[in-house]
């Protein structure tokens, strides 16, 4: 029997088919090995496929390809996330160009309940250096299981990494090459330290090299991983205002620290406040009350609900669910998080809504009354 895990590495190998056509191909197949075993002709008729995507699903190095790619996951003991697996980055599958499959090796929980991303400048100062480590420490302090995420590079992001490591916080760091290598070199003994309560995530296989368009895609995930976006530092232009362009358009919080107008390293970061496209923020007290986190309460001291709010059945109750962890979600968002067609949702969504249990904000946001 061949291990499905084979059909799921081959659908990131056809020729033609990036994640947002695997999703429909999922959604017409049913499976990853439906795909592989759907006739050609049917194929064929795939919205947005045709006769030589089609043809390069039946070309037999696909799977040989999966089949070493495999060997390699193996060997190297790393973990799969594909996007139907219920394990795979809840926030991440929510946005619509998510890949459809991760690579993993770590410990990290890549659902832990509360995760921020933070990013900026390659060039960092003395100032962005330091409100990272005062940032990441602060908010040790109060949140002992936050999840830091960036991605490794220069900069901002390998001291987000480094603070999180003395403040016994785990990490993740987003690559843009395959998990065979780690770029830069000189980050090695920082991405070793991050696999015992952290880790190392790429949607890339190995031989992927650290190419220039890789890094902006590898930028979508660090976005769409977390609930937050802090950017520290940033030029006019630069990856970090890509993902933080990315995260606002997930609908997530985005939050920067200001900076002297002519700082050439604060210019991005005053410019994503002056468009209200991010929170201005001074500390890691101004954060954490931007995002309503209740540093006082824990799991064990909030109340336990026994019975569904008024209005609230089966059918609904996945939606409460979804909004109560999540706050605001655009429809689209809801609709991918429930993996239910936007017609069915909208009715249940009126139903909550006339009994009282959600709000409709302008632009097809929700959130609970």
């Amino acid at each position: 029997m061949i291990d499905n895990r084979i059909y799921q590495i081959g659908l990131t190998m056809i020729n033609g088919v990036g994640d947002i056509l695997a999703r429909q191909l999922l959604q017409t197949c049913g499976d990853a090995e439906a795909v592989f075993t759907e006739t050609q002709h049917v194929l064929e008729k795939i919205p947005g496929f045709g006769s030589a995507t089609a043809a390069a699903v039946k070309r037999p190095e696909v799977l040989l390809q999966a089949e070493k790619e495999l060997a390699f996951i193996e060997k190297n003991q790393l973990t799969c996330y594909f996007l139907t697996d219920e394990n795979y980055p809840k926030r991440l599958k929510e946005c619509s160009d998510a890949p459809v499959l991760l690579y993993f090796k770590g410990g990290a929980d890549l659902n832990a309940s509360r995760i921020i991303s933070i990013v900026g400048t390659r060039h960092a100062t003395e100032y962005g250096r330091a409100m990272t480590d005062e940032l990441v420490h602060t908010l040790s302090l109060s949140i002992p299981n936050l999840l830091i995420v960036s991605g490794l590079a220069y900069g901002i992001d390998v001291c987000a990494h480094r603070a999180a490591l003395k403040a016994n916080l785990p990490t993740v760091g987003v690559l843009a090459h395959g998990l065979d290598r780690i770029y830069p070199p000189s980050h090695r003994s920082v991405a070793v330290d991050m696999l015992d309560r952290g880790g190392l995530l790429t949607e890339f296989r190995s031989g992927t090299e650290p190419d220039k368009p890789n890094f902006v895609r590898r930028n979508r995930i660090v976005a769409g991983m977390a609930d937050a976006t802090v950017v520290i530092e940033s030029a006019e232009k630069g990856g970090s205002l890509i993902t933080a362009d990315l995260a606002f358009s997930y609908g997530r919080d985005v939050y920067a620290f200001p900076g002297r107008v002519n700082d050439l390293h604060s210019k991005g970061c005053n410019a994503l406040i002056r468009q209200n496209k991010a929170g201005l923020i001074t500390s890691a007290s101004d954060l954490i009350s931007a995002l309503c986190w209740d540093i006082k309460e824990t799991a064990s001291s909030l109340p336990v609900q026994t019975e569904l709010f008024f209005g609230e059945d089966e059918r609904t109750a996945p939606v409460i669910t979804v909004l109560r962890e999540r706050g605001e979600m655009h429809i689209d968002q809801l609709a991918v998080a429930l993996n239910l067609p936007v017609r069915e949702l909208s009715s249940l969504l009126f139903e909550l809504e006339m009994n009282g249990l959600i709000r409709t904000l302008p632009g097809n946001i929700y959130r609970l009354a």
